[in-house]
């Protein structure tokens, strides 16, 4: 059994420092990237505050395609350029979106989505999918975020590829 609990008065810093040691902990030596997709996606939703969506889309086949996620059912196949997801897949960097609904293109999987954060899974050179996460709190995430999010990423990536 897995108990990852952060400090609830933990600053961002210490905060994704206990988050990429718990990610590591849980997926090292694991081989199904299913599974690592899926552990990871729940311990985002426990670590990480405000939070309404938190998961993985997949590159299969030239597009992105619904992995394993915490939150209400989303869409399933997402084109390569399309929403804030598409256009992490596109521009292979981390989106960082304040608000979804000043997005062009965006996707409303759910509409109480305010703002959110996708960040590129790469091996080597090669785009293997996107994490995807949405807050129903304006502006939820900023550079801290991200920069722990895209280290999170590079620590798993292999793990989940």
């Amino acid at each position: 059994m897995y108990d990852f609990a952060p400090a609830a008065d933990a600053d961002k810093s210490t905060l994704y420092a206990d988050l990429l040691s718990a990610a590591d902990a849980l997926t090292a030596g694991e081989p199904d990237p299913v599974a690592n997709m899926a552990n990871l996606s729940a311990l985002l939703w426990q670590f990480l505050p405000d939070l309404n969506w938190a998961g993985f889309y997949r590159m299969v086949e030239g597009e992105l395609v619904l992995g394993p996620f915490q939150g209400k059912p989303a869409c399933i196949r997402i084109p390569v350029g399309r929403g804030v997801c598409g256009a992490a897949a596109a521009t292979g960097e981390t989106q960082l979106v304040a608000d979804v609904h000043a997005f062009p293109g965006h996707i409303a999987c759910d509409a109480a989505s305010a703002s959110e954060i996708v960040v590129p899974v790469k091996l080597g050179e090669r785009l293997i999918g996107v994490l995807d996460l949405d807050s129903p709190r304006p502006a939820r995430f900023d550079r801290q975020d991200a920069d722990g999010l895209e280290r999170l990423v590079a620590l798993v990536a292999a793990r989940i590829g």
